[in-house]
């Protein structure tokens, strides 16, 4: 099966860390591919950063299936266009966030989200709202980190985020952690170590991971999002987008 990720950024020295972490759990006889935006933002770390990424989003995601792209995932937690997307094809278009989010219900009582920055909090508890899970989430707190930063390395910043899960777990009653950046996938094992250590055994969910397990999934039972809840946009005349 063929997948691919729209990474909605464009800073494409992302790439071979994204490809190295899809590959890392995919299927071998998955083949995994990563595209990046020919305009938006550098990073997304704000509904304006979503707003002007969602159309080339949405022209990549159109061009996936065009190539015979069995699933997209849109690989930024914060799953900008995803509904529009939704609309514009009939393959399986799949949001970390809202894959994270149900698989981390499942999994306990109550989960929180460790996220990059303090300004994503409210934006995260609303997507915990829209996805029907609001009252499973324990809370959402930040390790103060701007998303380029991550290009510097990741490990460095492992034991903030368990510091941080920890006080999600202790003071706030999580049962699961859910890594809130797709730009931190791959350290879920550290911080499940790093919080054992602390001895809290608890699942550590990277939501990009679970984006390609769900991903094949759907594949697999030649499922897809419903046209009842995401039909085809009307047609009709609109300047400047594809």
């Amino acid at each position: 099966m063929k997948i691919r990720a729209v990474t909605p950024i464009i800073t494409e020295s992302f790439g071979p860390m994204i490809l190295e972490e899809f590959e890392r759990v995919a299927r071998p006889d998955t083949e995994i591919s990563n595209v990046f935006l020919d305009s938006g933002p550098a990073s997304v770390e704000s509904a304006y950063d979503e707003a002007v990424a969602i159309p080339d989003v949405i022209a990549k995601v159109r061009e996936a299936e065009k190539e015979g792209i069995d699933a997209v995932i849109i690989n930024c937690f914060g799953d900008p266009g995803l509904d529009a997307a939704r609309e514009v094809v009939s393959i399986p278009v799949i949001g970390p966030c809202e894959a994270a989010m149900h698989v981390a219900a499942m999994l306990g009582h109550k989960f929180s989200v460790v996220t990059v920055l303090e300004r994503l909090i409210p934006e995260l508890e609303l997507h915990a709202q829209k996805y029907g899970v609001g009252w499973k989430l324990a809370s959402a707190r930040s390790i103060d980190l701007p998303v380029l930063d991550l290009e510097k390395g990741r490990e460095q910043f492992v034991s903030r985020m368990v510091d941080k899960a920890m006080e999600a777990i202790e003071e706030d009653g999580a049962h699961v952690i859910v890594l809130g950046c797709t730009g931190l996938a791959g350290l879920d094992e550290q911080v499940k170590n790093g919080l054992r250590e602390k001895g809290h055994d608890v699942p550590v969910i990277d939501p990009a991971s679970i984006a390609l397990k769900v991903a094949e999934a759907l594949v697999d039972a030649k499922l897809a999002h419903s046209k009842r809840t995401y039909p085809y946009p009307p047609e009709k005349e609109i300047v400047g987008y594809p």
